[in-house]
């Protein structure tokens, strides 16, 4: 077989495997969006039941998770042209900052009105659950998208990386609610929030430009 054969050989190959690893992206990012649609009910019940500042923050985080996994989506599957793709990522960064103000508002109120957060145990056993998750399926989209040569889904598996991270920060403050009746951990797990929120808004908006 001559070296031009050889070469020819190859190419179904790697397109069958380019193909393999496209489609395992996209599954590793209908498992984010499907645990953070699933994430929301339990949060949001938590965070009324035990009027969490941190849980309702987390709970508006997800919905902007499941945002930023559907703007992947579209660019793997090739549906999203490079307008369409910027303003995703400009709206992306405006909810961040949306995030950030209604936190800022809230740990205010709370505050203000003397509110003492409860302790919540599903809130702590879905926070622990979704670190363990979030970390893993990061880990999968920063390999994925390495073999790929794909810089939106390695961008994306840091998103998925720092809700981990997020989701342990919130646990840590809950636990010591739990725990130690250390209720403003809460409100400081919320100014986390806070803080990554603006972050991530100066980020997005710098990136749709």
């Amino acid at each position: 077989m001559t070296v031009a054969n050889r070469r020819t050989d190859t190419r179904p190959q790697r397109s069958e495997r380019h193909g393999r690893l496209q489609q395992r992206g996209l599954w590793l990012e209908y498992a984010t969006l499907g645990w953070n649609v699933s994430e929301i009910v339990f949060v949001v019940a938590a965070a009324i039941g035990a009027r969490s500042v941190a849980l309702a923050g987390f709970a508006l985080d997800s919905f902007i998770e499941i945002f930023a996994s559907i703007v992947v989506v579209w660019q793997l599957k090739g549906t999203a042209g490079p307008a369409r793709e910027r303003r995703a990522i400009r709206l992306i960064g405006l909810a961040f900052f949306f995030l950030a103000l209604y936190i800022a508002l809230q740990a205010a109120v709370t505050l203000a009105l003397g509110i003492r957060p409860d302790s919540s145990r599903l809130g702590i056993t879905w926070l622990a659950a979704t670190t363990v998750v979030m970390f893993g399926l990061a880990a999968a989209k920063r390999r994925t998208g390495a073999e790929l040569g794909n810089p939106v889904l390695q961008a994306e598996a840091k998103v998925t990386a720092v809700d981990g991270v997020l989701a342990a920060g919130i646990l840590c403050g809950l636990i010591l609610n739990a725990v130690a009746g250390w209720w403003w951990a809460d409100i400081a797990a919320g100014a986390i929030l806070v803080v990554y929120g603006i972050r991530e808004g100066r980020a997005h908006l710098g990136r749709s430009d």
